[in-house]
């Protein structure tokens, strides 16, 4: 089975965040089949998932610098069903909702990459594969993995979504708000002038707030927002998620704060009360192209004729809980396109494409 017929058969599992189940069944089965073991983790039972991360070793065959894959089994939540096709050398959803390319298509890729290694006996300096689960909702699958188990301090995700050749030298820092604006209820027609609006609150705060992109840095997002329980009811609770992200730290917290205010003074002006907790996000990152991680990676992006391209990102992704354990794990491009979204596609050349970039970064990783 190679990464195309793997792909299209995992695509079509739906595996919403907690319910990896089926997908983790699956990869075992073909990675086990090659004769490897396979490692289920208790991250499920600790996170609310139905399976565990899975880890598997392939030990080294040969001198050279170890590297770990890791690719997320999760995707955003379908809204209908998924039915991939391929069409004019393209795999598409017939189904109306996302492809689940996010994160599957490296998980195929990964797959098929030990596949080769095995059945051609290539050598390598040591490879170590991690499927994660959880990741969509705040990598809280490679938060609960025990980094320490990989011999590898270098590592690579597949998670961002362009062309191949695309390397990510770094990926911003967030902030998570939980706001909640507590009014008083009273009739909306027959005595509206007793109520004070939470809705109204949060309304105002929102307003106030600079959101979407500030800077080429920095960006800021209201999520969702909830309250009210009728609409002849002057809503006492109304509460909003939102978030923050930022490349630079300083610029994160002027951002957050700004939010804060924001709510704070809607409160005041509306005779509410409002509750606000601040949490971290995730950790960012910074490499330099210099770096080694990097320089392994373009140099298997040149032996495969892909040119190599340097950017930030405004995603976060699994390398940024490794990076912050002391690890250095560096995002790859692998082709998905309009992800999250019903368009989302990838072509199979970019599918197979992976396949030889992680095989030339293999060679890479063991000086051939």
């Amino acid at each position: 089975m190679g990464a195309l017929d793997l792909f299209l058969e995992l695509a079509a599992l739906p595996t919403p965040p907690g319910e990896e189940r089926a997908v983790a069944d699956r990869v075992a089965t073909e990675l086990r089949e090659l004769g490897l073991t396979v490692d289920e983790d208790d991250a499920g039972t600790r996170i609310g998932s139905s399976a565990g991360n899975l880890y598997v070793r392939l030990e080294p065959t040969a001198a050279g610098t170890p590297v770990f894959l890791c690719a997320h089994m999760d995707t955003v939540p379908p809204v209908g069903p998924i039915e991939p096709v391929v069409d004019d050398g393209v795999v598409r959803n017939a189904g109306g909702t996302i492809l689940g390319a996010d994160n599957k298509s490296a998980v195929a890729a990964m797959v098929e990459s030990a596949r080769r290694i095995v059945a051609e006996g290539r050598p390598h300096a040591g490879l170590e594969l991690l499927f994660t689960i959880k990741e969509e909702v705040g990598l809280k699958g490679a938060d609960a993995f025990d980094a320490s188990r990989l011999a590898a301090r270098i590592g690579y995700v597949y998670d961002q979504a362009g062309p191949i050749g695309e390397v990510i030298l770094g990926a911003p820092n967030s902030m998570i708000l939980a706001v909640t604006f507590r009014g008083r209820a009273a009739h909306a027609g027959m005595a509206p002038e007793e109520g004070r609006s939470a809705i109204a609150a949060a309304s105002r705060a929102i307003a106030d707030m600079r959101l979407g992109r500030l800077d080429e840095e920095t960006s800021a997002n209201v999520g969702t927002i909830d309250g009210g329980v009728a609409r002849n009811i002057v809503p006492d609770r109304c509460t909003l998620s939102a978030e923050a992200r930022s490349h630079d730290e300083g610029k994160l917290a002027d951002v957050v704060q700004e939010m804060l205010d924001a709510c704070s003074f809607a409160a005041s002006l509306t005779g509410c009360e409002v509750e606000t907790e601040v949490e971290r996000g995730f950790h960012g990152y910074r490499f330099r192209r210099d770096d080694e991680p990097v320089r392994l990676a373009s140099a298997a992006l040149e032996r495969t004729g892909h040119a190599p391209t340097y950017a930030l990102s405004g995603g976060g992704a699994d390398a940024n809980i490794f990076n912050m354990r002391g690890l250095r794990c560096v995002n790859l491009a692998n082709g998905m396109a309009e992800i999250h979204s019903p368009e989302e596609h990838i072509a199979v050349a970019d599918l197979e494409g992976m396949v030889e970039v992680t095989l030339a970064l293999l060679e890479e990783a063991r000086g051939a």
